[in-house]
């Protein structure tokens, strides 16, 4: 019993000092340092029914003074999120919040397999799903926009696990009570830590999230063929969406909505033909975007007779120049960003 309430004193006084050192690392150095001592606090939150899998045993614990994310989220209905639906979930929320408009993503174990920007969330919603529908089965939606009436009605159709907002309509709430199993997130706006935390086996990774967001002037456009202002709306979108695709990650899109995506495959040419066959006929006049460089020409040679009109990619290969060939020779147009997105 004295260990019981030594292990709370020493939790108290501890977070005490922790609290008194992030102060003065706060006011002393700049945000974009890595501080010599990093003090994390971490709340438990819940018990987890399991973890990824049945076997395995799972809590989940807050960081501190953080009411952001998943955890701050105000759940309406449905069973409580497991590990994985909170994994899902955290990736697709990061990814809707790359877009001013309203925007709608899909993901499905960890990997967005839908996204669309729209003039409307409900234009966005169906765009989305039609982006690839049978990988969408069983998976998680966020939405940037308030949940509409039709957006609801179309949840409450077809099997989804979590689905994430801002704010719900009266009608949509009482549309999605129809699948009780279904979680509904309420989700909160502050877009939370400029920093990602990764704990491996005996210590934690530290990197500043990857905000980057690519200006059209920046494009360094190295083909014969010019991508079009169209062109260039597309690819840009598809920068946005592909940093958030595990690598190597291929991603085709059309308009301001994908419509295939290679994600997670250990050589980018994999990666292409995944993208490819899940695009289909939808790839004439699409652009595609991949998270580094093609370091073969044999990913552009696979894209000969699907009529994908533009490349965005970071550059910077050995083969640059043959990759560049092959587009000359295909007719395709290609734009290097100079910057890498890879996520592991």
């Amino acid at each position: 019993f004295r260990q019981q309430l030594a292990e709370k004193a020493f939790a108290l006084t501890s977070y005490y000092d922790t609290m008194i050192h992030r102060h003065f690392m706060g006011s002393g150095n700049s945000e974009r340092n890595c501080p010599e001592t990093l003090n994390l606090r971490l709340q438990k939150k819940s018990e987890l029914r399991y973890g990824e899998n049945p076997h395995q045993k799972a809590c989940a614990y807050q960081l501190d003074q953080m009411q952001s994310g998943v955890f701050a989220a105000q759940q309406y209905q449905g069973k409580p999120l497991s590990y994985n639906n909170m994994l899902d979930s955290e990736a697709a929320w990061s990814c809707v919040q790359e877009f001013e408009q309203p925007a709608c993503v899909i993901v499905k174990h960890a990997n967005p397999c839908g996204v669309a920007v729209a003039n409307s969330i409900d234009e966005a919603w169906q765009h989305a799903l039609q982006a690839d529908p049978v990988s969408a089965f069983g998976g998680v939606i966020a939405l940037n926009r308030p949940c509409t009436k039709v957006v609801a009605e179309a949840v409450a159709n077809i099997f989804m696990e979590v689905i994430l907002a801002p704010a719900y309509s009266p009608e949509a709430l009482e549309l999605l009570a129809k699948k009780p199993n279904l979680r509904v997130l309420v989700m909160p706006q502050d877009k939370g830590m400029n920093w990602e935390y990764k704990f491996i086996t005996g210590g934690v990774l530290v990197q500043e999230k990857d905000q980057q967001i690519i200006a059209p002037e920046e494009l360094q456009i190295v083909t014969r063929a010019k991508p079009d202002d169209k062109a260039i709306t597309a690819m840009l979108f598809s920068w946005r969406v592909i940093k958030h695709i595990k690598s190597n990650g291929i991603l085709i899109a059309n308009n301001h909505a994908t419509i295939g995506i290679g994600a997670g495959q250990v050589s980018r040419i994999d990666a292409v033909d995944i993208a490819v066959r899940k695009a289909g006929e939808r790839a004439r006049d699409a652009v595609l975007a991949s998270d580094a460089f093609f370091p073969f020409r044999d990913g552009i040679d696979r894209l000969a007779g699907t009529g994908i009109r533009a490349i965005i990619q970071p550059g910077g290969s050995v083969r640059d120049e043959e990759v560049i060939a092959a587009c000359d020779e295909l007719g395709i147009a290609m734009a290097f960003t100079g910057k890498r997105c890879f996520r592991h």
